[in-house]
């Protein structure tokens, strides 16, 4: 019997291997087939989520479809508008790495104060997955309020390479951000490093393990 094989889009070609391996993890065996385009980041950083950034998304999701993968992980959140665009002409499940993590802030959220404050290093991030969080709560029949903070400096110092300043930029903020009390989330997926081991007294979201999840009891499924 062959494997199982899936597709992941990256916009952070270095996330690649994170991804697979905490897939190949929860399920041996998978085959793994990736496309990185740091260009739709990029470009939606500049502009928003241009046509032509939607188009190389779906382009590049068809392709995924056309190499054999029987479901799609896209681990930037800051394209997922375009995403949940493309996947309508697709007959295969395509999964937006934040949503998992939205459903669950919102659940929480639901059974506590209420309150689901975001972080992200970029504004291109911030949005999408605020918006999407919003449409989760809307969807459960769940009132929250969402604040969202961009921290300033981190996604420059990880551009240059220091991937401690930026880690500890996050922290900062995410101390802050906990002082409020509420849920916490971690918007992109590069963040979620930053506090691997920090305790801060309440629930903290990152995608990575819930996207990864998420994927997974869709093959399970699909079995």
């Amino acid at each position: 019997m062959s494997a199982v094989r899936v597709g992941m889009l990256h916009t952070v070609p270095l996330l690649a291997a994170d991804f697979e391996r905490l897939v190949t993890d929860a399920m041996p065996g998978v085959d793994v087939v990736h496309r990185a385009d740091p260009s739709l980041l990029a470009r939606a950083r500049e502009a928003g989520v241009t046509p032509d950034v939607e188009a190389d998304v779906a382009r590049h999701l068809a392709a995924l479809r056309d190499a054999g993968a029987s479901a799609i992980l896209v681990t930037c959140s800051s394209i997922g508008g375009a995403v949940d665009r493309a996947a309508t002409g697709l007959d295969l499940p395509v999964l937006r790495v934040d949503r998992p993590m939205a459903v669950e802030a919102v659940r929480i959220a639901s059974t506590g104060t209420g309150r689901i404050a975001v972080l992200a290093t970029l504004s291109a991030t911030l949005q999408p997955t605020s918006a999407l969080i919003e449409r989760e709560a809307e969807r459960a029949g769940v009132r929250v309020t969402v604040t969202s903070t961009v921290v300033d400096g981190a996604f420059e110092a990880r551009s240059r390479g220091h991937d401690a300043e930026h880690d500890a930029a996050v922290r900062r903020a995410a101390e802050a951000a906990a002082g409020e009390g509420g849920v916490l989330v971690l918007a992109q997926a590069s963040m979620a490093r930053a506090l691997a081991r920090n305790a801060l007294g309440v629930p903290v979201l990152t995608s990575p393990k819930s996207g990864a999840a998420a994927l997974v009891s869709v093959l399970e499924r699909g079995r």
